[in-house]
Protein backbone atom coordinates (compact mmCIF):
# COMPACT_ATOMS: atom_id res chain seq x y z
CA UNK A 1 0.00 0.00 0.00
CA UNK A 2 1.60 3.54 0.10
CA UNK A 3 0.74 6.14 1.75
CA UNK A 4 -3.06 6.29 2.86
CA UNK A 5 -5.98 5.20 1.41
CA UNK A 6 -7.14 9.13 0.61
CA UNK A 7 -4.16 8.66 -2.41
CA UNK A 8 -5.82 8.55 -5.88
CA UNK A 9 -4.28 4.40 -6.16
CA UNK A 10 -3.73 3.40 -2.76
CA UNK A 11 -2.68 -0.19 -3.95
CA UNK A 12 0.34 -1.84 -4.45
CA UNK A 13 1.72 -2.61 -8.02
CA UNK A 14 1.17 -5.98 -7.46
CA UNK A 15 -2.38 -5.84 -6.59
CA UNK A 16 -3.15 -3.93 -9.62
CA UNK A 17 -1.27 -6.64 -11.94
CA UNK A 18 -3.79 -8.76 -10.09
CA UNK A 19 -7.07 -6.30 -11.02
CA UNK A 20 -7.66 -6.40 -7.17
CA UNK A 21 -9.60 -2.40 -6.74
CA UNK A 22 -11.09 -0.86 -3.50
CA UNK A 23 -15.10 -1.05 -3.13
CA UNK A 24 -16.34 1.17 -0.13
CA UNK A 25 -15.35 -0.16 3.21
CA UNK A 26 -16.58 -2.04 6.05
CA UNK A 27 -16.12 -0.82 9.61
CA UNK A 28 -13.45 1.35 8.60
CA UNK A 29 -11.35 -1.20 6.64
CA UNK A 30 -11.17 -0.76 2.78
CA UNK A 31 -13.47 -3.18 1.22
CA UNK A 32 -11.43 -5.26 -1.88
CA UNK A 33 -12.47 -6.76 -4.73
CA UNK A 34 -10.76 -8.97 -7.99
CA UNK A 35 -12.63 -9.62 -11.12
CA UNK A 36 -12.26 -13.44 -12.26
CA UNK A 37 -9.76 -13.63 -15.40
CA UNK A 38 -6.97 -15.46 -16.79
CA UNK A 39 -5.00 -12.83 -14.64
CA UNK A 40 -6.20 -15.04 -11.33
CA UNK A 41 -6.94 -17.85 -13.33
CA UNK A 42 -5.59 -21.40 -11.38
CA UNK A 43 -7.33 -24.50 -12.93
CA UNK A 44 -10.00 -23.81 -15.19
CA UNK A 45 -12.80 -21.61 -14.35
CA UNK A 46 -11.32 -21.18 -10.89
CA UNK A 47 -9.10 -18.53 -8.66
CA UNK A 48 -5.39 -19.39 -8.44
CA UNK A 49 -4.67 -20.03 -4.75
CA UNK A 50 -1.67 -17.28 -5.04
CA UNK A 51 -4.18 -15.05 -6.38
CA UNK A 52 -6.55 -15.79 -3.84
CA UNK A 53 -4.24 -15.21 -0.98
CA UNK A 54 -3.19 -11.93 -2.66
CA UNK A 55 -6.03 -10.21 -2.51
CA UNK A 56 -6.32 -11.95 1.44
CA UNK A 57 -2.80 -10.26 2.55
CA UNK A 58 -3.48 -7.10 0.50
CA UNK A 59 -6.84 -6.42 2.03
CA UNK A 60 -4.74 -6.90 5.30
CA UNK A 61 -2.73 -4.48 4.86
CA UNK A 62 -5.02 -1.95 3.59
CA UNK A 63 -7.07 -2.67 6.71
CA UNK A 64 -3.94 -1.85 9.06
CA UNK A 65 -2.97 1.25 6.86
CA UNK A 66 -6.47 2.96 7.08
CA UNK A 67 -6.33 2.67 10.90
CA UNK A 68 -3.01 3.38 10.99
CA UNK A 69 -3.66 6.64 8.97
CA UNK A 70 -6.99 6.97 11.31
CA UNK A 71 -4.21 7.34 13.91
CA UNK A 72 -1.85 9.56 12.53
CA UNK A 73 0.98 6.81 11.88
CA UNK A 74 3.17 5.60 9.04
CA UNK A 75 5.17 3.03 9.91
CA UNK A 76 7.12 0.78 7.75
CA UNK A 77 4.95 -3.03 7.60
CA UNK A 78 7.00 -6.16 7.89
CA UNK A 79 5.17 -9.15 8.02
CA UNK A 80 5.98 -11.50 10.43
CA UNK A 81 3.75 -14.40 9.40
CA UNK A 82 0.96 -14.97 7.46
CA UNK A 83 -0.81 -17.84 7.29
CA UNK A 84 -4.20 -18.75 4.72
CA UNK A 85 -7.03 -20.95 5.59
CA UNK A 86 -8.33 -22.40 1.65
CA UNK A 87 -12.08 -23.56 2.61
CA UNK A 88 -13.51 -23.89 -0.77
CA UNK A 89 -12.52 -23.04 -4.16
CA UNK A 90 -13.22 -19.67 -5.13
CA UNK A 91 -15.15 -20.14 -8.86
CA UNK A 92 -14.89 -17.52 -11.78
CA UNK A 93 -16.66 -14.89 -10.52
CA UNK A 94 -16.01 -11.83 -8.32
CA UNK A 95 -14.00 -12.26 -5.07
CA UNK A 96 -14.35 -10.11 -2.25
CA UNK A 97 -12.25 -9.54 1.11
CA UNK A 98 -11.48 -7.27 4.03
CA UNK A 99 -9.35 -7.34 7.18
CA UNK A 100 -10.23 -6.86 10.80
CA UNK A 101 -7.67 -5.66 13.07
CA UNK A 102 -7.58 -8.36 16.53
CA UNK A 103 -4.61 -6.65 17.97
CA UNK A 104 -2.98 -3.35 17.40
CA UNK A 105 -0.28 -2.32 19.58
CA UNK A 106 3.02 -0.03 19.36
CA UNK A 107 4.90 -2.39 17.03
CA UNK A 108 2.93 -5.58 16.42
CA UNK A 109 -0.50 -5.90 14.74
CA UNK A 110 -2.38 -9.11 14.39
CA UNK A 111 -4.87 -8.93 11.15
CA UNK A 112 -7.64 -11.26 10.20
CA UNK A 113 -9.08 -11.52 7.05
CA UNK A 114 -11.71 -12.74 4.69
CA UNK A 115 -12.41 -13.42 1.25
CA UNK A 116 -15.60 -14.35 -0.30
CA UNK A 117 -18.09 -14.56 -3.63
CA UNK A 118 -21.46 -14.64 -3.05
CA UNK A 119 -22.16 -14.93 0.30
CA UNK A 120 -20.54 -13.03 2.95
CA UNK A 121 -21.04 -15.95 5.57
CA UNK A 122 -19.94 -18.54 3.20
CA UNK A 123 -15.80 -17.13 2.74
CA UNK A 124 -13.61 -19.09 0.31
CA UNK A 125 -10.48 -18.38 2.53
CA UNK A 126 -8.81 -16.55 5.71
CA UNK A 127 -5.99 -15.49 6.51
CA UNK A 128 -4.07 -14.17 10.02
CA UNK A 129 -1.56 -12.02 9.78
CA UNK A 130 1.26 -11.04 12.22
CA UNK A 131 3.06 -7.56 11.40
CA UNK A 132 5.59 -6.07 12.71
CA UNK A 133 5.75 -2.48 12.25
CA UNK A 134 8.67 0.26 12.33
CA UNK A 135 8.69 3.20 12.85
CA UNK A 136 10.11 5.35 9.84
CA UNK A 137 13.22 7.68 10.46
CA UNK A 138 13.14 11.31 9.89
Amino acid sequence: MSKTMNDPNPLTPYARSLGIAVEGEENGAPKLYVEFDTAVEGRPGHFHGGATSGLLETAGYAALRARLAKDGRNPQLKPINITVQFLSAGKSKRSYAVGHITRLGRRNANVTVEAWQDDRERPIATAVMNILMVEKEG
